[in-house]
């Protein structure tokens, strides 16, 4: 699986118009099922996002993870990050089938949560508008496969 964190003071998704979910100080997490991916993988990554220390302690230093700020966590589905550019048009071939990316994603969600963060997600497959306010800016590439 694969994901980009950001580190964010606030973080929202729209469908329609409308909020479908939304975080505070935390992290907005973009994640990806690859093809193959298993349940394994997403409790990987969900535990590793967990204990990231990536947040600032009291000196100053990255060293605390959301977990230990107490911060909390929107997660959205995002199949453009398996894009393939060798060429000039992103192709997507291994991404997860939607059924199974769905699966995954929710899998994720509910590890993320069973870790500890509280976490909310946008629309799987929905047309999302994501706005965030980037802490520092902290943006920070995961993949399961490396």
């Amino acid at each position: 699986m694969r994901a980009l964190v950001q580190r964010v003071s606030e973080a929202s998704v729209r469908v329609d118009g409308a909020v479908v979910g939304q975080c505070g100080a935390g992290l907005l997490v973009l994640v990806c099922a690859m093809r193959g991916d298993t349940t394994a993988q997403a409790d990987k990554l969900a535990t590793k996002i967990s204990k990231l220390r990536i947040f600032q302690d009291d000196a100053g230093k990255m060293n605390l993870s959301l977990r230990d700020v107490g911060g909390s966590a929107l997660v959205v589905s995002q199949f453009t990050l398996a894009a393939d550019t060798k060429g000039n048009r992103p192709g997507f071939s291994t991404a997860s089938p939607p059924d199974e990316g769905k699966a995954l994603y929710e899998h994720f969600t509910a590890s993320l949560r069973a870790a500890g963060v509280p976490s909310e997600t946008g629309v799987f497959g929905a047309d999302m508008k994501v706005s965030l306010i980037n802490d520092g800016p902290v943006t920070i590439w995961l993949d399961t496969e490396t």
